[in-house]
């Protein structure tokens, strides 16, 4: 039934052979095995992959996440009675990393556990926690991916700021739009959603913007906005300590604060692994309370 369950996730054979660590003709056999005792196929074989019959959706609807819960319970239950050692790798935004997640490390290592963090974006950092490369995942977007469960584990305020001198140039401008629209825009990517959620919620039109400084870590955004440079959005905890210091001030608006989420992401097969229950267990703890 694992092995059902992996080549239905997977879509393929040779990819649930990888994860289950089993050859690929004992995972056909497996399948093969399935399907004679149900009496239906279950996939269709295709040149790259399989494709679900609908008695592999029907069976994998009664499943559920029945074999993960069980597979997690059994892995924390090891984690209580063996060694932990060895390294975790996780990959995600690199502020978020930097300034949320890894104040909340020591008790893993603490235990043995060695950690490995990598950064990178959304995509990436979906890429590779299914590919195995990484075991935990944190992004700002949810996946969609069948392959990979998430969870939130973290609601932020976002807040558009700037260096006082410039957030009061703003706010005594006779239009905001117009305002904004004039001063350097700092960006994480072209394609400003952060920006234009906030601007969206605030109902402001602030027709195509063409970010000045395009910068995946945060906090270079940050450096720059505390030096008098441009505005941005930012996600409350790179911010506050900012504001209350008198660095940053908040340029107001009509309805205020959006919010940002963030996600653990990671495939139910990397759960086996007794560190890595572990670590996914105790960052949920932590990171959502």
């Amino acid at each position: 039934m694992r092995t059902f369950v992996e080549v239905y996730r997977q879509r393929s054979i040779s990819g649930a052979a990888r994860n289950l660590n089993l050859t690929q003709p004992a995972v056909s056999q497996h399948i093969a095995g399935l399907e004679v005792a149900i009496g239906r196929p279950l996939f269709e074989r295709q040149v790259r992959g399989v494709t679900p019959t609908t008695a592999a959706d029907e069976l994998a609807a009664d499943i559920g996440d029945k074999l993960d819960a069980v597979e997690a319970a059994m892995s924390s239950a090891r984690a209580r009675s063996m060694e932990l050692a060895g390294a975790l790798q996780i990959i995600g935004h690199a502020d978020f990393l930097a300034e949320v997640v890894s104040p909340h490390l020591l008790p893993l290592l603490e235990v043995g556990i060695r950690v490995r963090m990598q950064t990178g974006s959304s995509d990436f950092v979906n890429q590779m926690v299914i590919e195995g490369h990484c075991d935990l995942g944190i992004t700002a977007f949810p996946t969609s991916d069948k392959r990979l469960h998430c969870e939130l584990i973290r609601s932020e305020r976002v807040l558009a700021v700037a260096a006082p001198s410039v957030a009061d140039r703003m706010t005594q401008a006779a239009s905001l739009e117009k305002a904004l629209a004039q001063e350097p825009l700092l960006a994480y990517n072209l394609e400003i959603p952060l920006i234009d959620s906030w601007a969206a919620k605030n109902k402001l039109n602030l027709g195509p913007l063409v970010p000045a400084l395009i910068g995946q870590d945060l906090r270079a955004l940050r450096s720059l906005l505390c030096r008098g440079f441009g505005w941005t959005v930012l996600p409350e905890y790179l911010c506050l300590d900012h504001l209350q210091r008198g660095e940053l001030k908040e340029v107001p608006a009509s309805t205020g604060a959006g919010a940002l989420n963030y996600y653990l992401v990671w495939t139910p097969s990397a759960l086996r692994q007794a560190r890595v229950a572990h670590a996914r267990q105790a960052l949920l703890w932590h990171l959502k309370a």
